[in-house]
């Protein structure tokens, strides 16, 4: 049964059309990769599942309700939370007041949802009282996710979660993606390294232009000629 569905999603900017007729159907427990290149739309699509743009035309449902243009905070209570490109964490606040502030309300209670983050990013616990502008690339990465986490996500928005990061905590940021999706949170991806992206994604869509061009299980495009020209060096 389909836990989440977009049908003839559309978006314009002034008369450019930025999405087009994009569909999608997720599963509960689903892990979905979305590539394609910079300037595709990829971004777009996340920004109007969050609420944040209003669709020119199709919809968005959510366990059968229509949530289609629905103010952000209301997609977020409903357990949709997107961590955006560049992390979007409160420099100025500690990790602590990052994590409080997302737990208002949320679906754990505030100590079961500060336990289940630590679980997964021990350093995060090491940095409570820390101001969050001054942790590190990988650090301020952990905290947007853990924060998603403690706002009672069932579906994860996580866009360019490698950006910026080096190769070794890139594999420890994706092994935690992976950890939190078997835990059951149902996850779209969006990400540059289209390899990663399908090596841990049950299925992926290619995006150009606003459009998806290619979609299925994610390893066989990842033997599709297609994608390997255009996406994985050949």
């Amino acid at each position: 049964m389909d836990l989440f569905q977009i049908t003839g999603l559309t978006h314009f900017f002034g008369g450019l059309r930025a999405v087009s007729d994009f569909n999608l159907r997720m599963t509960s427990g689903e892990l979905v990769g979305l590539i394609g290149p910079n300037g595709a739309g990829k971004t777009t699509v996340f920004n109007l599942i969050s609420g944040l743009y209003k669709p020119a035309a199709g919809s968005i449902r959510f366990l059968h309700f229509d949530i289609t243009g629905l103010p952000p905070h209301e997609i977020v209570r409903r357990g949709i939370v997107q961590v955006p490109e560049g992390r979007g964490i409160f420099g100025n606040l500690t990790v602590r007041e990052n994590l409080e502030v997302a737990s208002t309300p949320n679906r754990r209670g505030l100590k079961a949802g500060f336990d289940h983050v630590f679980a997964l990013f021990p350093r995060l616990e090491e940095r409570l009282r820390q101001q969050a502008g001054t942790l590190s690339g990988g650090e301020q990465q952990m905290l947007a996710v853990g924060r998603a986490l403690c706002a009672g996500a069932r579906i994860l928005l996580l866009d360019e979660p490698s950006m910026g990061l080096p190769p070794a905590l890139v594999d420890d940021i994706f092994d935690i993606i992976v950890r939190i999706n078997r835990e059951g949170t149902t996850i779209l991806l969006v990400e540059q390294n289209a390899w990663k992206a399908m090596s841990i994604a049950h299925d992926a869509c290619v995006l150009e232009s606003g459009s998806i061009v290619l979609a299925g299980p994610a390893r066989e495009l990842r033997d599709d000629p297609r994608v390997k020209n255009a996406y994985l060096g050949g």
